[in-house]
C-alpha cells in the first residue's frame, strides 16, 4: 500500500458527507476532506422484521455464505425466500449438497417480471425437475420457531412449510443512509449522470451507483459483477481526467448458473414490450430468447446455448438494432 500512497482504513466506516464543505465524517469521529471522491459503498439486504432469529440467514460476504454452508447437508431443510438470482442459485447449491429446499417466490415464476414468460417458465421447470419445492404466486406471512429457533414459515396460500433453516433473498438496498443529507440526490442509489457523477467531484460506481445508460436512454442501477469492476473503471477515469470524461454506456451482462444449466445475458431486459424465442424451443433445452422495447432491440438472454450464440446479438443490441430488421428471417416459436 506505501508503493500506491494509498491510506487504507480498514473496519472504519464511512458514516456522513458534507459536498459544501467537501468532508466525510467516519466511524472513529474523525473527518477526511477530499478532492474528489468515489462512492462505492454497494448494497445491504433487506431483512424484514422479525426476521432475524437462529436460522435465519442473508447472503452478503463470505461469512454469510460460510454460516449458510454449515448449515448444508443431505436431508436438513432449507427454505428460501425469494426467487432472484441468489435465491434461485442458494436453491440450486443446497439440492446439490443433498438438502430439501422449497423456494418461496410471489410471481408466478422465478425472474418472471425481468426476463419474460417464456424464460421464466423453463427455469421454473428446471427447478422443480431437481427436486426443488417451488411455491410460486404466494409469500411468507411469517415465522415459527421451537426452542428460540426457526422451525418454519407459514405462507400467504394458508400452508406451512417446515424448515430448519431459512435464507432470506429478498433484495437488497443500495447503501446511502450515510448520506441523507448530504446535498447528493438519492433514489433507489446515488443518482448520477451519464458520466457516473452526482455532483462536482463526487462520482458513484457500482452496486449503490443510479446513472444514465445513454444506449438505452434510462436511468439503471445494475447489481452484477461485471457492471461494478467496469463501471469502476469508468467512474475513477472520469474522476482523474474530467476534461476527458466519457459517457459510461455499457451494454449490462449476466449470468447465472443453476442445477448445471448456465443462464447469459446482454442488454436491457427489463421493462420490455416483447419477448421472443428465436432460437431453439424451452420445452427442449436451449434456446434464445429477444427483448424489444419500441421499435429497437433491447436485450438478448440464452438458457443452456454455448456463448457463442449470443455474440451476435451482443453486437446487434449494441448498435441499437431495429427489431424487424434484427428479427424478420426468424421463425415465430
Amino acid at each position: 500500500m506505501a508503493a500506491l500512497g494509498l491510506d487504507l482504513r480498514l473496519g472504519t466506516a464511512a458514516t456522513a458527507l458534507s459536498t459544501a464543505a467537501r468532508t466525510v465524517t467516519l466511524s472513529d469521529a474523525t473527518e477526511t476532506g477530499y478532492d474528489a471522491l468515489l462512492i462505492a459503498t454497494g448494497v445491504r439486504p433487506r431483512r424484514p422484521p422479525g426476521y432475524d432469529l437462529p436460522g435465519t440467514h442473508v447472503l452478503r460476504d463470505l461469512a454469510d455464505a460460510l454460516a449458510l454452508r454449515e448449515r448444508i447437508a443431505p436431508g436438513r431443510r432449507l427454505v428460501v425466500l425469494g426467487a432472484g438470482f441468489l435465491g434461485a442459485e442458494a436453491a440450486s447449491s443446497a439440492r446439490a449438497l443433498g438438502a430439501e429446499v422449497t423456494l418461496v417466490e410471489p410471481a408466478p415464476a422465478p425472474l418472471a417480471h425481468a426476463i419474460g414468460p417464456q424464460a421464466a417458465a423453463h427455469l421454473a421447470r428446471l427447478h422443480r425437475e431437481h427436486g426443488v419445492d417451488l411455491r410460486t404466486g404466494t409469500k411468507v406471512t411469517g415465522v415459527e420457531t421451537t426452542d428460540g429457533r426457526v422451525s418454519g414459515v407459514r405462507l400467504s396460500d394458508g400452508t406451512r412449510t417446515p424448515a430448519d433453516d431459512v435464507l432470506i433473498a429478498v433484495g437488497s438496498e443500495p447503501d446511502t443512509r450515510w448520506l441523507e443529507g448530504s446535498g447528493l440526490r438519492l433514489a433507489d442509489g446515488v443518482v448520477c449522470d451519464a458520466y457516473c457523477a452526482a455532483a462536482p467531484g463526487v462520482y458513484a460506481a457500482g452496486d449503490v451507483a443510479r446513472w444514465h445508460n445513454p444506449l438505452f436512454g434510462v436511468s439503471m442501477r445494475i447489481e452484477h459483477r461485471t457492471n461494478a469492476a467496469e463501471q469502476a473503471m469508468a467512474a475513477a477515469r472520469n474522476l482523474l481526467r474530467p476534461e476527458q470524461a466519457r459517457p459510461y454506456a455499457p451494454v449490462p451482462y449476466f449470468w447465472s448458473d443453476q442445477h448445471g444449466v448456465r443462464v447469459q445475458a446482454f442488454g436491457h431486459l427489463r421493462g420490455h414490450d416483447e419477448a421472443r424465442v428465436v432460437e431453439g424451443d424451452p420445452e427442449e433445452g436451449g434456446f434464445l430468447v429477444a427483448y424489444r422495447a419500441g421499435r429497437t432491440l433491447t436485450g438478448a438472454l440464452s438458457v443452456g446455448l454455448p456463448p457463442r450464440a449470443l455474440r451476435r446479438w451482443r453486437t446487434a443490441v449494441a448498435g441499437r438494432a431495429d427489431w424487424r430488421a434484427a428479427t424478420e428471417d426468424l421463425p415465430e416459436r
